[in-house]
């Protein structure tokens, strides 16, 4: 096993970060990964590790940089981190070799984990995977989201969904909505968007399009949410969801809230012009890139960004590293995730730029301040 440095030419680089570009391979395994520590000013960098065929460094390091303002907007002490491993699909769906995998990723990281960077699941990694991570590792610090004989948090508590169903409900509040009144698509029925779908539909929202690898289920009076967890579970996918009709696309659909809570990139120049929602609040990591969410902008859609809307996920991997229970965890997830997307829109009314910019201004100034209590 060995790893070396990457300079990556792709990356800017600028005062925050990244700290350390990791590349990682491994020839008896075949593992292939690396992790992007970008900066540690607030305490060790945080960020799940990401499993797909098509990771990249760039796309990791754009990942990582949301992990530092978002650990930084949600003021807990974790820096900005993030990992990858490129693996095939057959990989993948095969337990045996994706254990092999994650064992091999822990050993490759004993020497920063988890004194620069505590791990956490991402896109095709949970809770077993997090179990054969610490394996490899041999150190129950360095990651969270394990499993809960091994002290975590349990994953189908839908923490990321419960801060992104707090902050949707901040930012229909703040465009003077009724949650009653307003119709919602969410694109990514995982554990993100099914739980801010539930907890959004409890809340008295009509859910009227859901979304999964499969297809688009859409009924203009509602969905029954409960029914479509049940459906998910049971076939794998939403479209066989019967009161319903199965279409092509989410994002041109006349909603008033857009959410979208899978893949990066899923706006993009191919769809921004079809959007008609009214708020859209980023429940996945990085769904558009800046220029794309500065279009929206201009054409007066409110958006919460990603670093503000899903820090659920994080500050209950924070309230797992202390060792607090299941309660504590919720009751800081809805303080902490209200408290900041309200600041970040109020910010961002003041001052007349978009919620990501006053955010962002407000992460920064929180890294600033420590580090110069820290001269």
């Amino acid at each position: 096993m060995f790893t070396t440095i990457l300079y990556a030419m792709t990356i800017k680089r600028d005062k925050f970060g990244p700290e350390k570009i990791i590349e990682i391979y491994d020839p008896k395994t075949g593992l292939y990964g690396f992790t992007v520590i970008d900066n540690t000013t607030l305490g060790p960098g945080k960020g799940g590790i990401r499993m797909t065929p098509t990771v990249s460094i760039e796309e990791v390091f754009r990942l990582a940089r949301t992990m530092t303002w978002k650990n930084a907007m949600a003021d807990i002490p974790f820096g900005g981190a993030k990992s990858g491993i490129a693996a095939s699909r057959e990989d993948i769906m095969n337990k045996e070799r994706k254990k092999e995998l994650m064992r091999a990723f822990g050993r490759a990281l004993r020497r920063i984990a988890p004194e620069m960077y505590i791990a956490a699941p991402d896109v095709n990694t949970g809770e077993e995977e997090m179990r054969w991570f610490v394996e490899g590792n041999r150190n129950l610090d360095s990651c969270t989201g394990k499993p809960k004989d091994l002290g975590g948090l349990p994953h189908e508590l839908g923490s990321t969904g419960f801060g992104a169903f707090h902050s949707t409900m901040v930012g229909i509040e703040f465009l003077g909505l009724s949650v009653s009144d307003v119709k919602v698509g969410v694109q990514g029925f995982g554990n993100v968007g099914s739980f801010t779908a539930k907890f959004l539909a409890e809340k008295g929202a009509k859910i009227v399009a859901v979304s999964d690898s499969k297809g688009v289920i859409y009924n203009e009076n509602g969905l029954d949410v409960e029914e479509l967890i049940k459906v998910k579970q049971e076939t794998r996918s939403v479209v066989n969801y019967k009161d319903g009709k199965v279409i092509d696309d989410i994002f041109g659909l006349d909603v008033d809230v857009l959410i979208p809570a899978a893949l990066s990139d899923v706006i993009n120049e191919s769809n921004v012009d079809k959007i008609k929602a009214k708020l859209i609040v980023e429940a996945a990591n990085i769904p558009m890139k800046e220029h794309i969410e500065e279009q929206l902008h201009k054409k007066g859609i409110l958006i919460i960004p990603d670093f503000v809307a899903n820090a659920g996920g994080v500050i209950s991997s924070y309230a797992e590293y202390m060792g607090y229970d299941e309660k504590k965890a919720f009751e800081l997830i809805e303080e902490k995730v209200k408290k900041n997307t309200k600041l970040a829109l109020e910010k961002a009314k003041e001052l007349n730029v978009k919620p990501r910019d006053a955010a962002m201004e407000i992460a920064k100034e929180r890294i600033r301040t420590k580090e110069r209590r820290n001269v």
